[in-house]
């Protein structure tokens, strides 16, 4: 008798070592919904040469260009945007002013309303007290037209209190630079970016 439960114990041993001793693939685990459940092994990163990093990145840069376009000739279409300066020329072959404030700098387009404003800080305060000018006015004559390369052309009159502002804006393909040519009571070129923009007075 006691041989047989000797006997008995040894076989239980047995099949429970040989149970732990499985591994997951050899053994089905399964949930109380009945779903099996399998280990996977993450996969290694890849490695990039250095010349695929640089076309991924040129991808990525042109894509986002793509996007930045989308959005500023979509803003033109629509009538509401501004131009961000960072650069600013007063007169043809006159002073030219880098790396401007756009808080202070930038061409306006809210539907109908529309401001002009440059402002160089300098000690001379100028019309606008910020050395520089500021026009507000009226959004009249608008004109859109695009170019065989892809660029976007704005051109309309600023009708302020006391000048007539005529406005010529160029959106470049496949970004969201640009360049605006003003001719009226100032002559400015204005460099920058076009980004959409609503104002809450004016939605």
């Amino acid at each position: 008798m006691i041989k047989k439960i000797l006997i008995a114990v040894c076989i239980g041993t047995v099949m429970g070592l040989w149970a732990t001793a499985q591994t997951p693939s050899e053994v089905d685990i399964v949930t109380d919904e009945d779903v099996r459940l399998e280990m996977i092994t993450p996969a290694e990163p890849v490695k990039e040469s250095k010349k695929e990093i640089k076309e991924r990145e040129k991808r990525l840069r042109e894509f986002n260009d793509d996007i930045a376009f989308a959005k500023a000739s979509n803003s033109l279409r629509r009538g509401y945007f501004v131009l961000l300066a960072d650069n600013i020329q007063i007169g043809r072959m006159g002073y030219r002013q880098h790396g401007v404030s756009n808080n202070t700098n930038f061409v306006l387009v809210q539907s109908e309303d529309g401001i002009i404003q440059y402002a160089f800080n300098m000690v001379s305060s100028g019309p606008n007290g910020l050395g520089g000018w500021t026009g507000k006015g009226t959004v009249r004559n608008k004109k859109l037209s695009y170019g065989d390369n892809g660029d976007v052309f704005l051109q309309y009159q600023l009708v302020c209190k006391h000048s007539v502002e005529d406005v010529y804006i160029t959106l470049y393909h496949n970004t969201n630079r640009a360049v605006a040519t003003i001719k009226g009571s100032q002559e400015l070129t204005v460099y920058g970016e076009i980004l959409p923009y609503r104002d809450k007075a004016h939605r």
